[in-house]
């Protein structure tokens, strides 16, 4: 009980010497807004990072492999596979024929052409000749209109399904289904408009918003076919485990372009899981950088509480010494003094939250979509408590070493 009341005590005293010099616990605060500030907007960041690039790279398909000329993650020397052989389009027809356990199969291959519809022109969009076959091995759908059909596929109908920033750029408030726009020399009718996905330019790779979907026939009859390099998506039936379908492909790929037994495969099979690995890894390290940025700014701030505390017991030391003459113990004198650091960090902790929802808000706004959890939110507020109790430390410790009597007699 009497511990209660001791702490309590503190506790009181600790505020009444934080309001009696509200100037200079606003200035000592201001490192801690800033380091707390930092520290919630890296973390909030690089969760919405991370929740945007899954949603982006989601509709690839957790389930389904791709068959390429090269990794899509490349580690080690990048010209081991320059000299690759294109994949073709027949070999994913002997693919469709071999292999047991795919649901599906899609062969696709893209170029870049410029796009118009009347007289807006969008350069360097990505062209993707496909077949019916994607909305069995991709996550996304159209938004509105439709899909390309076998029947676009197999009589070459200049058809195309565009992504949501070429709608948005090109046609703005226009509906562009059965419009009609130029992609390169060709006109081409438009029959759909896919989702809004983002993008995993974080990698290099594509905006998905900025392709649009042409027939694979369409394609070739538009834009040509040779020296033209294919990749594959291989759908697994259900209940297969994903393993042993990626060994089927890499046999059945062997076969089909009649490598030896001592060659090396001359193909890459890449999936999802690939992408976020390698997505963790790099933003492992941005956050880890960010951290120990912002962590210096924080241990400044505590070095700001540390001088501030040195000068209150310093200013305070007769009043340390009254409280010691009438009983007292050194755990209160401690306990008062770590209230009193604590507590102004604490107060700055608060302020650069406060703070980090309006940029958090902004972000989100402007950016991507962005927001605080609240395990950020406690991991802010005990940051500022350690901060606190740290910088506190030293100079409470020398509050509570002080001798009584010459402490009375401090002016």
């Amino acid at each position: 009980m009497k511990a209660l009341y001791d702490t309590t005590e503190s506790l009181k005293i600790a505020l009444a010497a934080i309001k009696a010099n509200k100037s200079r616990g606003v200035l000592t605060t201001l490192g801690i807004v800033i380091g707390i500030l930092a520290v919630v907007t890296t973390m909030t960041a690089a969760n919405g990072l991370g929740n945007t690039f899954k949603e982006s790279i989601s509709a690839l398909g957790s389930d389904v492999l791709y068959v390429s000329r090269r990794p899509w993650v490349i580690s080690g020397n990048f010209f081991q596979f320059r000299n690759r052989k294109n994949l073709q389009l027949k070999e994913a027809e002997k693919l469709q024929q071999r292999l047991r356990n795919a649901i599906a199969i899609n062969p696709t291959t893209n170029t870049t052409k410029n796009v118009k519809y009347r007289s807006t022109v969008l350069e360097n969009i990505t062209i993707i000749g496909t077949t019916d076959k994607h909305m069995m091995v991709s996550a996304s759908v159209p938004e509105t209109g439709r899909f390309l059909t076998s029947f676009d596929v197999q009589f070459k109908r200049n058809a195309c399904v565009i992504g949501a920033e070429i709608k948005e750029h090109l046609f703005e408030n226009v509906d562009p289904i059965n419009k009609r726009m130029k992609i390169g020399r060709y006109n081409y009718r438009i029959i759909g408009v896919m989702e809004k996905q983002g993008s995993a330019g974080f990698f290099g790779g594509p905006n998905f918003d900025r392709q649009i979907f042409v027939p694979i026939t369409s394609f070739m009859k538009s834009f040509g076919s040779k020296n033209r390099d294919f990749n594959i998506a291989v759908k697994a039936r259900p209940n297969v485990s994903l393993e042993d379908f990626e060994y089927e492909v890499v046999g059945e790929m062997r076969k089909i372009r009649k490598l030896k037994p001592t060659d090396d495969d001359d193909f890459s099979i890449n999936q999802m899981n690939q992408l976020v690995g390698a997505y963790n890894n790099v933003m492992g390290v941005v956050v880890l950088i960010g951290l120990v940025i912002t962590g210096i700014s924080l241990f400044v701030g505590g070095i700001g509480v540390m001088n501030i505390m040195f000068v209150s017991v310093t200013e305070r030391t007769r009043e340390i010494g009254i409280r010691k003459a009438i009983g007292a113990k050194r755990r209160a004198i401690l306990t008062q003094f770590l209230f009193e650091s604590s507590t102004i960090c604490l107060i700055g902790g608060v302020i650069g939250l406060v703070l980090a929802f309006g940029v958090t808000a902004l972000i989100s706004k402007f950016v991507m979509p962005a927001s605080i959890s609240m395990p950020i939110v406690v991991v802010a507020i005990l940051v500022s408590i350690m901060t606190g109790i740290l910088s506190g430390l030293i100079p409470a410790f020398k509050a509570a070493k002080l001798n009584p009597i010459e402490a009375l007699r401090y002016e």
